[in-house]
C-alpha cells in the first residue's frame, strides 16, 4: 500500500528521488502521467494497466471522455527508476504540475501523488479545513 507524504528536491538533471519505503511497491517500471488539481500520478505497471483498460471502455461518443481519456493517455510516460531509485521527470509534466525544485510525494493508496510543494501546501490547507464536511459527505456514501 502506497501512504504516506515525503519532500524531495529535484536534482540538477530533473530527476526525483523516490522513498525507499515506497519503491518496493511501485517497482523498477511505473508510468507517470498527469493528474487532478495540477500534481503528477504515478502508478505501478498493474494498476496503470487496470486504470487504461478501464478508460479504453469509455464510450467515446461523449466529449468529456475523450477529453479526460486523452489528458490521462497522450501526458503518459513510462518511467524507470535507476539504480539510486531516482526517476526522470519529462518536461512537460514538470510543466504541468509547475514543479521547479521542491517536490512533495503523496501515496494514495494505489498510485503516487507528485506535487509543487508550494501547490500542495496550499492544496492541504484548504481541505484540511474542510476535513469534517468531508467525513460527513463521505459517511452518507457509507465509505466512512
Amino acid at each position: 500500500m502506497l501512504i504516506g507524504e515525503y519532500q524531495h528536491n529535484l536534482d540538477p538533471k530533473k530527476r526525483l528521488a523516490v522513498p525507499a519505503k515506497l519503491r518496493a511497491e511501485i517497482g523498477q517500471k511505473a508510468v507517470i502521467t498527469r493528474g487532478l488539481d495540477s500534481c503528477l500520478f504515478v502508478y505501478p505497471q498493474k494498476e496503470w494497466e487496470e486504470l487504461a483498460q478501464k478508460l479504453a471502455q469509455l464510450p467515446m461518443g461523449q466529449e468529456n471522455n475523450r477529453s479526460f481519456v486523452r489528458m490521462m493517455l497522450a501526458g503518459a510516460q513510462e518511467v524507470e527508476m535507476d539504480s539510486l531509485g531516482r526517476v526522470l521527470i519529462p518536461d512537460y509534466l514538470k510543466n504541468y504540475a509547475g514543479i521547479e525544485k521542491e517536490a512533495i510525494i503523496v501515496g494514495v493508496f494505489n498510485r503516487l501523488e507528485i506535487w509543487d510543494k508550494k501547490k500542495w501546501q496550499k492544496y492541504k490547507e484548504a481541505v484540511e479545513k474542510d476535513t469534517d464536511k468531508l467525513a460527513e459527505r463521505l459517511g452518507d456514501l457509507g465509505a466512512f
